[in-house]
């Protein structure tokens, strides 16, 4: 038996009254990124002192002991690398670590198994080095998804990449058995470059599956309900595989657990809103955004996955949702940090002040006195074909020269002249310590090495 959508939707209000959001019309969202592909370079200026070429090497190159050959797609940097191995994740005490434990503390009390035992497990120590086939091919992402370009991520080669997210193993966790997990770990993209993006960060996802009898066993009659239906169609709110009650109940169950979650977290008071989105391996999709700061900041990804990337994964008589989040906007929001580089500092000032005894102990975080910022523009002539330049390309570049002195890029010009049709763009990049005074000479000197920098790799021509 089957109900009719107008049943469904009776069912659904019957079962949601307790769920307070507040919808927005539908933008498109498309995940990833939008850059094009460009050079590989391999670059290590600091005024920190020269910063080791890290496992990169004219052939090969190493990662966490591993070694990959190198080709035309590798565009991996050193200040990257430095990066893989830290976990900030697992270090005991650090922010991010404290917000994951936390996480986890919620749904192992929240949602308990028939034997006792928690529902979801925990996988917080996978290799953050994967295949383009788990990145992209295992999610259903398209060959000409925007989000696979060279210009979006760190590739060691054509066919092996840092993962640009965690649920590159979704599909190799629900294919060992696993209907109900978490798995925390850093992730690193190409970006733009300001207080709240940073090229290497971390994201914590969950995923729960149900079967029938799991999703209908409270409902009145529920034992005539089904997952599926046979020759159904593909709408806005299901997939065409799916029933809309199953897919109703499976978002309220979703969207409810989310609401826990960060209600949990933050407390009744933080205003949260959902916005309807695309992303192609889950349908229908949605984003949680939370008003940090006086905007509205994007924390979490979430939705009913594609019944396709189940099947691939033997769990086809399955349904269920899938949401992905960033530690550090979490983090940020939660603990009032105001600048993501933050997360990286090793300096004790900003360490010590989450060394609480409790995992739930309130934390006030006493910002570090902020130095004077230094305001540096460069501007240059874009190359004739703009398929060879990307701005993510650019961005890396000013992050592997400048380092953690960059604290934001920003374009505030383009030009086109008149007569030739050239086109150029004019960037201000700011510098500010995060623990001391900058000088105007160390500042000019990374400047500079930008500014040839750019016309040597990138193929640009300066205005300087």
């Amino acid at each position: 038996m089957k109900l009719h959508g107008h049943i469904a939707m009776i069912l659904c209000q019957r079962l949601l009254p307790s769920l307070q959001f507040h919808p927005l019309p539908p933008p498109l969202c498309v995940p990833a990124f939008r850059a094009n592909g460009g050079t590989a370079a391999r670059r290590h200026l600091s005024t920190d002192g020269p910063a080791p070429q890290l496992g990169i090497g004219q052939e090969t190159v190493e990662v966490l002991g591993n070694s990959y050959p190198r080709d035309d797609f590798t565009n991996v940097t050193p200040k990257i690398l430095a990066k893989v191995g830290r976990n900030l994740h697992n270090q005991s005490y650090h922010p991010l670590w404290l917000i994951k434990e936390r996480i986890k503390a919620h749904f192992y009390s929240a949602y308990i198994g028939r034997w006792g035992n928690p529902l979801f497990s925990v996988h917080d120590n996978l290799c953050p080095v994967v295949t383009v086939e788990q990145n992209f091919d295992s999610l259903l992402i398209p060959p000409d998804h925007p989000s696979r370009e060279r210009g979006d991520n760190y590739y060691l080669n054509r066919t092996t990449m840092l993962r640009a997210h965690t649920s590159a193993h979704q599909r190799e966790l629900v294919r060992s058995g696993l209907d109900a997990f978490l798995l925390a770990g850093d992730v690193y993209r190409r970006d733009q470059i300001d207080a709240s993006h940073y090229p290497a960060f971390h994201q914590m996802e969950g995923v729960r599956l149900f079967s029938n009898h799991e999703l209908f066993s409270k409902v009145q009659n529920g034992e005539d309900l089904s997952l599926f239906e046979v020759g159904g169609r593909r709408t806005s709110q299901k997939q065409e595989a799916h029933t809309l009650e199953a897919v109703k109940l499976v978002e309220f169950n979703l969207k409810q657990t989310l609401m826990q979650l960060v209600t949990h977290l933050f407390g009744e008071e933080l205003e949260v809103r959902w916005v309807d989105c695309y992303f192609p391996f889950t349908h229908p999709s949605f984003e949680m955004e939370v008003h940090f700061q006086g905007n509205w900041m994007e924390v979490l990804g979430c939705g009913v996955m594609e019944q396709q990337l189940l099947k691939t994964a033997g769990a086809e008589n399955k349904l269920g949702w899938a949401f992905g989040l960033g530690l550090e906007r979490l983090a940020m929001v939660l603990y009032k940090i105001p600048d993501i580089r933050s997360f990286w500092s090793e300096d004790e000032r900003f360490l010590k002040q989450f060394r609480v005894e409790s995992i739930h102990q309130p934390v006030c975080f006493q910002p570090l006195s902020k130095y004077p910022p230094f305001h540096n523009d460069i501007s240059f002539w874009l190359p004739p074909d703009p398929v060879t330049y990307s701005r993510n390309d650019f961005y890396d570049m000013v992050r592997s020269i400048g380092g953690d002195l960059v604290e934001e890029v920003s374009l505030v010009d383009e030009f086109t002249h008149p007569k030739t049709g050239r086109r150029s763009h004019c960037y201000r990049i700011i510098y500010r310590h995060m623990a001391r005074t900058l000088t105007q000479q160390e500042v000019h000197l990374v400047h500079r090495q930008i500014e040839h920098a750019v016309e040597a790799e990138l193929g640009v021509q300066g205005r300087f």
